[in-house]
């Protein structure tokens, strides 16, 4: 048995050297198979990104490692007092030659190459600080995470609800351009300009064009007040007037008529983010009836105006619509960032930049959100990654209510962990959105379960709220929540600071 003199001690410490070396030989292999691997991967990206850029290689990099089953040699790692390689995403390469320093040392091996120093095992950190910064402006002292919030159609007219939440700790103001006006669009960023020279803060302006959500319009019900329940049906209409029969009570227009037509029998229908879920039973003559499979126990109302998800259908639908390219102008000359509902490909993002050409920008950039809401989206996004980080500022947004609705709830818990690990090995900030305080804010009471949620949601670098009569009450605690986690948690670090409950 070998017995190196360990670092920091004055005597012989009994280090199984040949494990140590076994170790080492697996986890410079590992680092061999990625850097191979993950060669085409980053040429694809930096064909998308027009070049290179150091966040894409750490992002190859990361992928290449995330297709490798590393639990077992995790455990070994531990076991040693070494990285488990667990907190790798925005500095793979540095934390693999950390490891592989550390290894030579144990087995009694010179070490050829320097471990890496504090500036570059920490680059990309400092990397996402400065995108997250450039995109929704400086941090508040007590926080590094910024607080969204979606503003009423009465913030156009009452600037004082606008300076409330401004004083309750908002960050930047979402506007979306699915409701309301030029008009009123400009008046709700006037006011938000405004708080922010008041409360000393540069407040950030989003402003989410709507994109082709599918959404009911018209809805009849007989009677009116018909609930749908497990195991009722509903109708859905592509042209005319909805109307009732039989035992279907209730049916409904839709915003975008074709896709109606595109419905197949056995294709998932999902609306208002789940509160309804059904199956096509029958399509004929631009009609589609739906049999419900979930609802609520007292059943829910269909109304006009809701989303409509439809997971397995090919929409065939352009993400910018003929009102979203009238929108642009009024974005480009308001507002700081733009939001982009139903980006799925690379491609999209030229469309919107040929869009954005059209009305050029004197000042600092457009910053550029991309909403994370269907399955083609989330499966593309290294390379929308790739194709956005070039352009200018540039985010997320994970958009969990339509996400769930498409992926499936299970599945939604899952996936909104592994963007953040994804969206960090780029370096590009994450926004967690939909539902977050709910309860707070439309009953001024959260619930546990919310309150769990808007922890977790620390490890994203923006949290965002929905309108709602307590939504400056639910500002104010998220921004105390949020201060008290960034004692705790780094991403997915724990930080230990002293506990005083014990």
């Amino acid at each position: 048995m070998d017995k190196p003199v360990m670092p920091g001690t004055d005597h012989a410490v009994p280090v199984r050297a040949p494990e140590a070396a076994a170790l080492l030989a697996e986890v410079e292999q590992l680092r061999t198979t990625i850097l191979d691997d993950a060669a085409p991967l980053l040429t694809r990206f930096e064909a998308r990104a027009g070049g290179a850029h150091p966040a894409l290689a750490n992002l190859a990099h990361y992928l290449v490692l995330r297709h490798h089953d590393i639990r077992p040699l995790q455990r070994r790692l531990m076991r040693f007092g070494l990285s488990s390689l667990g907190r790798a995403e925005s500095r793979v390469m540095p934390t693999l030659d950390a490891v592989i320093a550390a290894l030579h040392a144990l087995a009694g091996k010179a070490c050829l190459t320097a471990p890496p120093d504090e500036e570059s095992f920490f680059a990309g950190e400092r990397r996402l600080n400065r995108a997250t910064d450039t995109l929704f402006g400086k941090p508040r002292p007590h926080r590094r995470n910024r607080i969204m919030v979606t503003l009423p159609s009465e913030a156009a007219e009452n600037a004082d609800l606008v300076m409330a939440l401004a004083r309750a700790g908002m960050d930047i103001a979402r506007i979306n351009c699915a409701h309301d006006d030029a008009q009123g669009w400009r008046a709700m960023v006037g006011h938000v300009r405004k708080a922010g020279i008041a409360v000393g803060r540069d407040l950030r302006v989003m402003m989410d064009i709507a994109g082709p959500k599918l959404r009911t319009e018209a809805v009849r019900c007989d009677p009116a007040d018909a609930r749908l329940r497990p195991g009722a049906r509903f109708r859905l209409v592509a042209h005319g007037a909805p109307y009732t029969s039989g035992d279907i009570a209730v049916c409904a227009g839709v915003s975008a008529p074709e896709i109606v037509t595109r419905l197949r029998v056995g294709d998932r229908v999902s609306y208002d983010d789940g509160k309804i879920a059904g199956i096509v039973e029958h399509v004929e003559d631009g009609e589609a009836v739906i049999h419900v499979v979930q609802a609520r126990p007292k059943g829910s109302r269909m109304k006009p105006e809701k989303g409509l998800n439809c997971p397995d259908t090919s929409l065939g639908l352009a993400p910018l619509t003929a009102k979203d390219e009238e929108d642009i102008a009024t974005v480009i000359a308001c507002a700081d960032m733009l939001g982009y509902s139903f980006v799925s490909s690379p491609e999209d993002i030229d469309l919107l930049d040929a869009a954005l050409a059209r009305y050029p920008r004197a000042d600092a950039p457009l910053g550029l959100i991309a909403k994370i809401e269907r399955p083609d989206a989330v499966k593309n996004l290294p390379d929308l990654i790739a194709r956005a980080i070039p352009r200018g500022p540039f985010g997320v947004m994970i958009a969990r209510g339509d996400l769930a609705a498409e992926l499936g709830f299970e599945r939604m818990a899952e996936m909104q962990e592994e963007i953040l690990w994804i969206c960090e090995a780029a370096g590009a900030p994450v926004i967690w959105a939909t539902q977050v305080l709910e309860g707070l804010v439309k009953n001024g009471v959260p619930s546990r379960g919310e309150m769990t949620d808007a922890a977790m949601a620390a490890r994203a670098e923006c949290v965002m709220l929905n309108k709602g009569p307590a939504i400056c009450e639910a500002v104010s605690l998220l921004d105390r929540l949020l201060g008290r986690m960034e004692d705790h948690v780094f991403k997915k670090t724990p930080t230990l600071r002293a506990l005083t409950a014990w």
